[in-house]
């Protein structure tokens, strides 16, 4: 259950990055994981140190590598700006992308899973199905390239 604690953290901070532009996002993930702690939402949300270690481990690589996933996006939703899509999707798709992409620990069926609960938790009705749809893209594009 840890790892799904930090990836709710992480859409949680990517979410509000939208919003809140900072040039220290390491200082501003700190102090959002304290007020997250300080205001637990509910029982399953407790975050311990594991939970924690790898929250920061995909915010971070999130970020370092956002323009590359930003890019990913685009090319994946046909008909569709980054701009228009919903700003928690948007949170949602970039940290299930630098799962897919950027980590070798997660398997790809693994992310696409989490990022589609994440959105029928945290999204629309429809969320799941277009979160769905732009990273079975991207999984496909990945394995016809041998990536």
């Amino acid at each position: 259950m840890s790892r799904r604690v930090a990836r709710e953290y992480t859409i949680q901070f990517l979410f509000s990055m939208d919003f809140n532009k900072s040039d220290d996002t390491d200082k501003q993930f700190e102090e959002f994981l304290l007020h997250m702690e300080e205001h637990k939402y509910d029982d399953e949300a407790i975050i311990n140190k594991s939970s924690k270690d790898y929250a920061v481990e995909i915010t971070k690589g999130t970020l370092q590598h956002i323009d590359e996933i930003d890019k990913l996006i685009e090319l994946h939703t046909t008909g569709w700006k980054k701009e228009r899509i919903a700003k928690v999707d948007l949170a949602i798709l970039r940290l299930a992308i630098y799962e897919i992409v950027f980590t070798k620990d997660v398997p790809d069926s693994v992310a696409a899973n989490e990022a589609i609960e994440l959105a029928k938790k945290f999204s629309t009705d429809e969320s799941g199905s277009f979160v769905n749809g732009v990273l079975g893209k991207i999984i496909r594009g990945k394995d016809e390239q041998g990536i």
